[in-house]
């Protein structure tokens, strides 16, 4: 496992959250400022979580409901 490997499913001790868990959080908030509040498509919002990390659409689910975003 790489040290970018740790980073991203280690809990950061400040916060309890993974990096993983902290891009997607961003990601949600800047494209829900764009959209001036309005809820975010989950399709959206997957396409710019790429652009930052690799994961599957199952694992963005997860991620969604252990943050409990809905």
């Amino acid at each position: 496992m790489t040290r970018n490997d740790l980073r991203d499913t280690i809990p950061d001790v400040r916060d309890g959250l993974t990096r993983t868990e902290r891009i997607v959080l961003y990601v949600l908030h800047e494209t829900q400022r764009e959209l001036n509040g309005r809820n975010v498509p989950t399709a959206m919002l997957y396409g710019r979580v790429l652009e930052y990390v690799n994961i599957s659409e199952a694992e963005l689910h997860d991620y969604l409901e252990r943050l409990g975003v809905r």
